[in-house]
């Protein structure tokens, strides 16, 4: 049975293509591939992500609250609708990640978080998961907000399977055809060949990452996937929001540029 509740500390990691190149080639010595990265090749992680109708769930999150929550269907590739899917909850405690989810048929998902009605529970189900889908959803009218998809490189240690090490490329939302089975398509949100890295661990972190880590030099920073496309994909509250930039981005550059032809001048 697949594991459906983790604990977890998770650091996040911005690369470009080069310093993904050497790092992947580093941590081979450590780490294997994912059973899913057949012939290492990456795979699709779809995501629906709920929310209300202004955004409050991710608009609290971004404001690094002790605790937060975010609700989301999931799926690796596309789906039909009577594929099981997993329907997660993942949470945020000073810090630490708990994630907890249920595998659930793709139309008895839509039908219980439209309805509120909960599912007639199967063996495959996790019945305390669900209940606490409930509660969510006694408390909050959720709607289906974003859709959004990464292809995925991911690695366990050959040593201790707790910990992962992920590589998400080519990030892509859409705001409509809000379905999971309507395909994998959707706008980019980082240039081609960036990469948003994962270390996720309960655990310390190995010194041998930290070394890897600080050859590199690579540092760890804030970046929230759905975060993101809200603050800088969707207008939805017309008011001024801080704009965050991809490091290898065009835009991040000249912004870099300015400052510093600024500070030079004062």
């Amino acid at each position: 049975m697949a594991i459906e509740v983790f604990n977890r500390h998770e650091k996040k990691y911005q690369l470009d293509y080069d310093k993904f190149y050497k790092l992947k080639n580093d941590i081979s010595d450590y780490m294997e591939l994912d059973k899913n990265n057949k012939r290492g090749k990456s795979y699709v992680i779809a995501n629906l992500y709920y929310d209300t109708e202004d955004s409050y769930l991710i608009r609290h999150s971004l404001q690094k609250p002790t605790y937060k929550e975010k609700l989301r269907l999931r799926t690796y590739g596309v789906p039909d609708e009577n594929k099981k899917v997993f329907l997660e909850i993942k949470k945020k405690v000073n810090g630490t990640v708990n994630k907890r989810r249920s595998s659930i048929v793709l139309n008895d998902a839509y039908a219980f978080l439209e309805t509120g009605d909960m599912p007639e529970l199967a063996p495959y189900m996790n019945g305390q998961v669900l209940k606490e889908v409930d509660y969510i959803l006694e408390k909050k009218i959720l709607k289906p907000k974003v859709y959004l998809a990464y292809d995925r490189t991911a690695y366990f240690s050959i040593e201790d399977q707790d910990l992962r090490i992920s590589f998400d490329s080519d990030i892509r939302y859409r705001e409509n055809h809000l379905r999971l089975e309507e395909g994998d398509f959707g706008k980019l949100i980082l240039p081609k060949e960036s990469y948003l890295m994962e270390i996720k661990t309960s655990k310390a972190m190995p010194t041998w990452i930290c070394n890897l880590l600080s050859k590199h030099k690579i540092y760890s920073s804030s970046f929230s996937k759905y975060g993101y496309v809200y603050q800088n994909c969707i207008n939805q509250i017309n008011e001024p929001r801080k704009t965050f930039y991809f490091p290898t981005s065009p835009v991040y550059k000249e912004v870099r540029t300015v400052a510093a032809n600024f500070q030079a001048l004062s």
